[in-house]
């Protein structure tokens, strides 16, 4: 099935600014923009700086925080 780009603009924003509020998703996306950024550089950076210790230790905490009970966000 294929999304139509509103569609997927759509539940980005919701998701944005259900988690951060709508001050801090524009600001975000301002950055984005401003950054001309580019995620997969960005993943890659971030999770290259870590070992996958860390990567572990901070996986584990997250699940630790936000335990998955079923009730995911549906996009």
């Amino acid at each position: 099935m294929s999304v139509s780009t509103t569609e997927i603009m759509n539940r980005g924003m919701k998701c944005l600014t259900e988690q951060m509020g709508i001050v801090e998703a524009e600001q975000f996306i301002s950055v984005i923009i401003r950054e001309k950024f580019d995620y997969t550089k960005w993943q890659r950076e971030y999770f290259d700086a870590k070992s996958p210790e860390e990567i572990s230790r901070e996986a584990s905490l997250f699940e630790k925080k936000y335990p998955f009970t079923g009730d995911a966000v549906r996009l």
